[in-house]
Formats: structure tokens, C-alpha cells, sequence
């Protein structure tokens, strides 16, 4: 093999092994101008709480913008999410911590920025919550956003027994 494709293999293999362990289905792909840039909608289901699907949407540069702008190796951290409940709630073994867990992370750049779903469950509402947001290596990204899920009157299976 080539040493321009061993290093290309490399760097894919670093790539898919920075991802999540939960895949996302691209459910879809809305081109928003000639260049062929895209807004991608992924489908996550999250892998610790059965019946809940977040769609997540961000921006996916085309090479023609990575060409005229520079910048070849990142996409924008514009991203947005919404959760729901999409069959019977049963929740398996979640972080009850102000930090919750890391539901997903996808890579957004060639090697550092990450976009990143964290789950936190708000006990004293009785509610999860889903934070959309970039995770960078030198700066954090301000940019972000939240989708919750009431629990409130829901039959939800606790596998652990409900936290109180």
C-alpha cells in the first residue's frame, strides 16, 4: 500500500474510533444552496432509555465551500435537537449526577471538534433533558441546545429502581 493511503486508513480509523458507540440513522439531508452544502437530520436513539428518539440536525460543508473558504477539515457548530417519546419509556442504568451521560458524539472536524448529546435527568421535575453542543480541544462552543422529555404521569420502567 501507498504511504498516502495508509495514512489516509489511519486517519479514518481515528476518526470512527473518536465517534460514539450509538450509531445515528441520517433520516434526512436538506440542501440549503447551489455549492452543495447540506443540513443533516440523524435519528438517535438513546442507547440507557428505551422509547426515547432525538433528532439532531447540523451543518455538513461541501468541498466547493471548504475550497472557496478554507477551512478544510471543520464544519460550523450550529446544531439543534428535539427529543421524544417514541414507544414505552424504560430506563436502564443512567448517570443521576448534574452531569448526566454522553447519549452520542459524532466528529464535526478531522480530529478535535466533537458534537456531542449529553442526557441529565432533573429529579425534582421528574424530566430528561437533552443538551445538544460542540465539544472543542482549545475553545468551547457557546452554541447549543436542549429538548425535554416529562416523565410526569408516565408508566416509565425503572431497571433500578426509581432514584429517590
Amino acid at each position: 500500500m501507498s504511504r498516502k493511503r495508509n495514512t489516509m486508513l489511519a486517519v479514518a480509523s481515528l476518526v470512527g474510533l473518536c465517534a460514539g458507540s450509538v450509531s445515528a440513522d441520517v433520516v434526512g439531508k436538506v440542501g440549503v444552496d447551489w455549492i452543495g452544502n447540506d443540513i443533516i437530520v440523524d435519528a438517535v436513539a438513546d442507547p440507557e432509555v428505551k422509547g426515547v428518539t432525538c433528532h439532531v440536525t447540523y451543518f455538513d460543508r461541501s468541498v466547493i465551500d471548504r475550497v472557496k473558504n478554507g477551512n478544510w477539515f471543520e464544519d460550523p457548530s450550529n446544531s439543534a435537537i428535539s427529543c421524544h417519546q417514541t414507544g414505552p419509556i424504560e430506563i436502564g442504568n443512567i448517570d443521576l449526577s448534574k452531569g448526566g451521560d454522553e447519549v452520542f458524539k459524532s466528529g464535526i472536524s478531522l480530529v478535535w471538534k466533537k458534537l456531542v448529546v449529553n442526557r441529565i435527568y432533573d429529579k425534582q421535575n421528574d424530566t430528561l433533558i437533552y443538551l445538544v453542543h460542540s465539544r472543542e480541544l482549545t475553545d468551547g462552543s457557546a452554541k447549543m441546545a436542549i429538548s425535554t422529555i416529562s416523565l410526569y404521569g408516565q408508566n416509565v420502567v425503572w431497571k433500578n429502581g426509581k432514584p429517590q
